[in-house]
């Protein structure tokens, strides 16, 4: 078994340096974001790789990384946004913003080492194609919990939707490392 502990660890501290430079750059403006807002933005960025892993020609030269890197800042500042709630001013300094997105981030992968437990690293078997369908597969799910008012019969929430996309993002990022 691969040492996936530290591909995820590698992964998380490369997306945690944008997250902390655009922190510098904007401030917490991210915090006015309602959630629909932050899962439309996670689903422009999952429809575009997909639209990279269907079409051979590309007219902006960014390619799948930087979009699954931002499926992951987006998730962790929505899992922020569920937690502490949607604020009409920015409202955290860098120290605050980076405590957060560690928390969050932490819980995650906590459940994906659970999850990996118990799956046997079965998605390192995956193609990073099926990983996008299954964010694209979550970000429906978040959407249609969200027109329900967050409201589910049997189904888990908003949270566990946005961990999964995290992870499978962190996923794919390590298997595209790897070819």
């Amino acid at each position: 078994m691969k040492d996936t502990e530290a591909q995820y660890d590698a992964v998380i501290a490369t997306c945690r340096t944008l997250f902390t430079n655009k922190m510098k750059d904007y401030g917490s403006a991210w915090r006015i974001l309602r959630l629909p807002s932050l899962t439309d933005q996670i689903f422009i960025k999952a429809q575009r790789i997909r639209g990279l892993q269907q079409n051979a020609e590309r007219k902006v030269d960014e390619g799948e990384v930087s979009e699954f890197i931002g499926i992951i800042n987006y998730s962790a500042m929505a899992l922020v946004q569920l937690e502490k709630g949607v604020v009409e001013q920015p409202d955290l300094n860098l120290e605050q913003a980076i405590k957060a997105y560690d928390e969050k981030i932490a819980q995650t992968k906590a459940l994906m080492l659970a999850k990996n437990h118990d799956y046997g690293e079965a998605w390192r078997e995956m193609r990073v194609s099926s990983l996008t369908d299954l964010i694209l597969q979550k970000l429906l799910r978040v959407k249609q919990i969200e027109d329900n008012e967050g409201k589910t019969l049997v189904s888990e929430g908003i949270d566990a939707n946005y961990q999964d996309m995290i992870n499978y993002a962190v996923f794919a990022l390590i298997l595209l490392e790897e070819v």
